[in-house]
């Protein structure tokens, strides 16, 4: 994966496959700490536990076409390059919650990549899905949310292409308060 919203987007894949109709996703940069913390939670059918062992590994997989799943374990391998850490909580009919962190300074540690169009693109193929996305860096909060974007357009369709342009715009403005301005770095 070249950058932190590809893996965004193939992690949430993951919590469709699994029924959740609510996914959370929160990026907090604390530049003090050096740290950025991703985090990606959903209400799906969650994991069970004997799977959730070896869920990093890239021979543990759900799909039934090829018996190879390489979005976890890739995700891992880019928590650890930037000095970070990959977790995962899940409970069965609750859900999944996952936590990846990354040293923010370090060489290794991918670009955010075009979050705003990832969001997008997510939206557009599952409209009907409730996306939330905060953006933190320990000094300001961005928060979006499909479901409040939903009751101001009212019989809009959320993927219609104003409306989209608008989000895209929307989340891009959020990344440049939040992160600094720079839509492949999360410090400027």
């Amino acid at each position: 994966m070249r950058d932190l919203s590809l893996h965004l987007m193939d992690i949430v894949q993951n919590s469709i496959s699994a029924k959740a109709d609510k996914i959370y996703i929160s990026l907090t940069a604390d530049k003090q700490a050096d740290i950025l913390i991703m985090i990606i939670a959903d209400n799906g059918e969650g994991i069970e536990e004997n799977f959730l062992k070896n869920i990093t590994s890239p021979f543990t997989t759900t799909r039934k076409t090829r018996r190879v799943g390489m979005g976890i374990s890739l995700l891992k391998a880019s928590s650890n390059m930037a000095e970070g850490d990959l977790k995962i909580y899940s409970k069965k009919s609750e859900g999944t919650t996952l936590e990846a962190s990354f040293k923010i300074s370090h060489i290794d540690r991918l670009p955010l990549g075009d979050l705003a169009e990832t969001m997008v693109t997510l939206i557009m193929a599952n409209p009907d899905m409730e996306f939330e996305l905060d953006l933190s860096n320990k000094k300001d909060c961005f928060k979006f949310k499909t479901i409040e974007v939903k009751e101001q357009i009212k019989d809009i369709p959320i993927t219609q292409y104003e409306v989209l342009n608008w989000i895209r715009e929307y989340i891009n403005s959020g990344i440049k308060i939040i992160f600094g301005g720079v839509l492949n770095e999360i410090l400027s």
